[in-house]
Parts: structure tokens; C-alpha cells; sequence
């Protein structure tokens, strides 16, 4: 698969806003950051949508599972600093107990017309039958629950009339980037920002007993994806399934 000739204009308009949707902190770094990074050079607005704090997560028993939420906050908003993010929205659902509730999609639904993006990034509702550990639940229930605010949420203003109560007209969102999907149809060319992506993923420092390890494999896998999907040898590459909504 060749890389995109353009990942930055749809049908003829430039994209001006762009918003990543992920059940935890670091979700978007593992899997996008390389893009994010790509699109905020290029002066798109990008916002970090993350539905839970990942209170489930690290790997230190000494500290309290009240501070590791808070914790990841911090993590998360620094890394998308890394990145040129200033935008994040926290919803504060339970981690390890996401479901993609008409709760959650109203939540998702509301972030989308606040922000009122060109394009989405969300993760695969669609588990991985060759990598188990690529589909943890919540990122199947957020990948699910971002899809139906799309559509047909975002847009519908009887869905959930309790958004038009607060101003919030609907919004047609044209595309949504899925990361992390089988059969990616679009590959974006992160070579040149796989140092951001990995200083990215170091400020999640409470997830990794290993940093070194994590960075080698990150570095291996990206690179692997950059040779499987077409690219010179030595660049490294993201892929994505990108969706017309209309």
C-alpha cells in the first residue's frame, strides 16, 4: 500500500479541527501519535478525547490506586504537550468497565459538537483474533461508542435532545480514522516523528517498569509497519481504516 498523497485535505477543504477519542491515557501515543504530531505541524487543531483516566493501570503497588488517575491526567496531558495538543476532555468513566452505553455516547456525542471536527480518530470496535492483547474491552467499547456518536449521534438532533437544551446544534463529522483496525486502507509516513511519538510515550512514565524495552519494540513495530505497507526501506509508519461518514 502506497502512503496518502495528502492526510490533510478532505474533498477539496482544508482540515481545520481533528478530534482522537481513546478509552485510556497513552492509547493515542501507542497508536497515533506519530500522526497527531504530523497534523498539528501542519496547523490542524487537534483534541484528546479520553473517556476514562486509566486508574486501572501501572505497574508500582506503592501508590494508591486514588493517585494513579490523577496521575495519568498529568501523564497524558504532558505527552500531548510533546505533540502540540493543548486540548484534552477527560470524562472520568471507570477503567476495565467501559461499555459503549447510550450514556457514554451521549458523552461522545456532546464532546463532538462542542469541538465540531472535520475528522476523528477512534479506536477498533473489531477484536484482533491474532494479538489478544490488541483489543482490551475498552478500547472495543470506546471504539464502539465513538463510531455510533458519529452516526448517527453528532448529527441527529433528536438524538439526544437534551444537547439541543444546551446549545449544542448537531454536527456531521466527514471522516473517522479507526486505529488499530484490521484491513487499514491508509498509512501515514511517521518517520520524521517517531522521536515525538517516543518522548510521547515516556511521559507516561507510570506505565512502563521498562522504558528502554518500550521504546525498542515501539520503534520495531512502527518500523515494521512502514515496510509491510509499502514504504522505503527505514521509514516507519502508522496505518489507519478511514471511514466517509457521508
Amino acid at each position: 500500500m502506497a502512503p496518502v498523497a495528502s492526510a490533510f485535505v478532505l474533498d477539496g477543504d482544508q482540515v481545520e479541527r481533528a478530534l482522537v477519542v481513546c478509552a485510556h491515557p497513552d492509547d493515542v501515543d501507542f497508536a497515533a501519535a506519530g500522526t497527531v504530531a504530523t497534523w498539528t505541524d501542519a496547523g490542524i487543531e487537534v483534541t484528546y478525547c479520553l473517556v476514562t483516566d486509566g486508574d486501572a493501570g501501572g505497574f508500582d503497588a506503592a501508590i494508591a490506586r486514588t493517585d494513579i488517575g490523577p496521575m495519568r491526567r498529568r501523564e497524558q496531558a504532558a505527552a500531548a504537550k510533546e505533540l502540540g495538543v493543548e486540548e484534552l476532555v477527560f470524562l472520568g468513566y471507570p477503567d476495565g468497565r467501559l461499555q459503549p452505553t447510550l450514556e457514554l455516547r451521549c458523552d461522545l456525542a456532546r464532546v463532538i459538537r462542542q469541538v465540531r471536527p472535520q475528522r476523528v480518530i477512534g479506536q477498533s470496535p473489531a477484536r484482533n483474533f491474532q494479538r489478544i492483547a490488541a483489543s482490551h474491552p475498552d478500547h472495543l467499547a470506546a471504539g464502539e461508542a465513538t463510531l455510533c456518536a458519529v452516526y448517527p449521534d453528532a448529527r441527529n438532533e433528536f438524538a439526544f435532545p437534551e444537547l439541543m437544551g444546551e446549545g449544542l446544534e448537531p454536527w456531521i463529522v466527514p471522516e473517522v480514522w479507526v486505529m488499530g483496525g484490521p484491513e487499514p486502507n491508509r498509512v501515514v509516513d511517521i518517520t520524521d516523528q517517531v522521536e515525538r511519538k517516543v518522548r510521547a510515550l515516556l511521559h507516561h512514565g507510570s506505565q512502563h517498569p521498562d522504558p528502554e524495552k518500550m521504546e525498542r519494540r515501539v520503534r520495531a513495530w512502527f518500523a515494521d509497519t512502514g515496510q509491510r505497507l509499502g514504504l522505503a526501506e527505514g521509514r516507519s509508519a502508522e496505518a489507519f481504516l478511514v471511514l466517509e461518514t457521508a
